[in-house]
């Protein structure tokens, strides 16, 4: 008999167009004055032309200025994605724990993370001085490998074997994290993810992730 312990998933999850619908650097960089060239780069580096950090770091760069007294207004225009609350709820109800790795900032991430009741969260922080964004990042970035060792350090920490985690994302920067998962999903995803995915999902709606863990028919 397989026990209610074992039979437990880790899922983890991009953020950025997969848990939210936004991309948070755009709406950092549409208040900085600075969208077109972020968004240029945003693209460039989900399709795996950039390095990920090189490219995150250009972008925090056209932020510098920035009034941190506006993130809460920006914070304001977050919009989770259809079906997330429905995945974390049916995952945390068959004793599965669910957390989100970012490319994005802790700045916009925690209140959102710890409203729709994740386990655990990782992301950028974002440099200030004097109250408004200096253009760069405090700490290393959370770049490809970051994710993937993310989710070999909670699954440890939760006790769930490798066959059990799951990693869903959509952009170059999820691919590590999606080799070192059990299971892998793309999510309305970049071709080069598609191709690379146990798992493609092209319906924007989080809960069509539990029927791939057999959690629904």
């Amino acid at each position: 008999m397989v026990s209610h312990e074992s039979s437990r998933f880790l899922v983890v999850l991009d953020v950025d167009s997969t848990l939210i619908e936004n991309e948070v650097i755009e709406l950092l960089a549409e208040a900085a004055g600075s969208l077109a060239r972020v968004a240029e780069i945003t693209e460039r580096a989900m399709c795996g032309e950039l390095d990920f950090e090189e490219s995150l770091r250009s972008r925090v760069a056209t932020l510098v200025g920035l009034d941190v007294a506006l993130l809460a207004d920006i914070a304001a225009q977050i919009r989770l994605t259809t079906g997330a609350a429905e995945m974390i709820d049916t995952l945390h109800a068959h004793n599965s724990v669910v957390g989100v790795v970012s490319g994005g900032f802790h700045e916009l991430l925690d209140d959102l993370a710890d409203e729709i009741g994740l386990d655990f969260w990782r992301a950028n922080r974002l440099d200030v001085h004097d109250g408004r964004l200096t253009g760069t990042v405090r700490g290393p970035v959370i770049d490809a490998e970051a994710k993937a060792s993310a989710l070999v350090e909670w699954a440890s920490a939760y006790g769930v074997p490798q066959s059990r985690t799951v990693a869903v994302g959509d952009g170059a920067n999820d691919l590590e994290m999606m080799k070192a998962a059990g299971l892998s999903i793309a999510f309305d995803a970049r071709p080069l993810v598609r191709r690379s995915a146990h798992v493609a999902i092209s319906e924007r709606d989080l809960s069509q992730v539990l029927p791939a863990l057999g959690l629904r028919g």
